[in-house]
């Protein structure tokens, strides 16, 4: 079973990144992201993309300029997440040949995000625009379009969302901060995908 939970590392160290990456893949989650204002955001992601190898789909968080996903490309990354909906970067994403999710939060971003090209639309912050905000843009949204929601949400929340119709969620502060230990990572890792997988099964 594919999970659709992307496991945001917002401050990662290149020294952690190995041992929190096989936490989280062992456990189930197989797409994961650094964003760059991480300490040496693209030494993580290199050791995580070697570690992993074709198990999960590595990349880039809070990427802001087309140089850096040139970088990222050349280091192994698969896919780019940005906070905005930036045509430049979802352009230069696509050019690269790598998955691009970008930040929206009305029908005007998602419907340019799409133009551009974008694999998915990224929902952030989901906790303020709610299910029903959701809901109501997914309505004008083709039938097909990924999405995820991002930010203030949690297991709990799976199921209302995805009864909504989002496509995953990412998780952030509620899987990793650091200073969490790769063990602690990896029991809040197996309670996600138990939470999602109980909300796929009553679904």
């Amino acid at each position: 079973m594919t999970r659709e939970i992307i496991a945001i590392l917002r401050g990662l160290t290149p020294p952690e990144a190995e041992p929190v990456a096989k936490a989280l893949i062992a456990a189930g989650i197989t797409k994961i992201e650094v964003p760059l204002n991480s300490p040496d955001p693209f030494d993580s992601i290199r050791r995580i993309v070697d570690l992993a190898g074709d198990s999960a789909l590595i990349g880039a968080g809070t990427v802001l300029d087309p140089v850096q996903v040139v970088q990222l490309a050349q280091i192994g990354a698969g896919m780019i997440v940005s906070p905005d909906c930036n045509a430049r970067v979802i352009s230069a994403t696509k050019a690269a040949g790598l998955r691009s999710y970008p930040g929206v939060f009305t029908a005007t971003e998602a419907f340019t995000a799409l133009r551009h090209g974008a694999d998915g639309l990224k929902f952030f912050p989901a906790f303020k625009l709610g299910v029903d905000g959701f809901s109501a843009l997914k309505a004008v949204l083709p039938a097909d379009t990924a999405t995820y929601a991002v930010g203030g949400v949690g297991p709990e929340d799976f199921g209302a969302w995805l009864d909504a119709g989002v496509t995953g969620f990412g998780i952030g502060s509620g899987l990793y901060k650091p200073g969490r230990s790769a063990a602690e990572i990896a029991a809040r890792a197996a309670d996600l995908v138990m939470a999602w997988d109980a909300a796929k099964t009553s679904g």
